[in-house]
């Protein structure tokens, strides 16, 4: 499984796990070059989440990509969408999807409000 398809294939995965309990707002939506995978929101909370997928764990786990830089990214793209759908919600987190292939299939881990 080449990055570009393990990328898309856990996008696809935490996108499925998402709507089981958020309306999905936006996906991929994107501010100049940055970009943030998922926009939800359920119960007046905005969720922003990064999703990481890889195959296997021989590099590290995918939720290790999610370092400070990229952390300052999300947070960047996440006051633009608000201010671009004048949205003023009772809250906002940042999660971070980690979706790990396998031969045997994937592993789905689900860190809330990371950051």
């Amino acid at each position: 499984m080449n990055r570009q398809y393990t990328g898309r294939e856990g996008e696809r995965i935490a996108q499925e796990y998402v709507r089981r309990f958020c309306a999905i707002r936006h996906t991929n939506w994107k501010y100049g070059k940055k970009e943030i995978d998922i926009v939800a929101e359920n119960d007046g909370i905005i969720y922003f989440i990064e999703v990481k997928a890889r195959n296997g764990s021989r590099f590290g786990w995918p939720e290790e990509a999610v370092n400070n830089k990229k952390r300052e990214h999300i947070q960047l793209v996440a006051a633009a969408y608000l201010e671009c759908f004048h949205l003023f919600p009772e809250a906002i987190r940042f999660d971070i999807i980690a979706v790990t292939f396998s031969t045997e299939g994937h592993e789905l881990l689900h860190l809330r409000d990371v950051f």
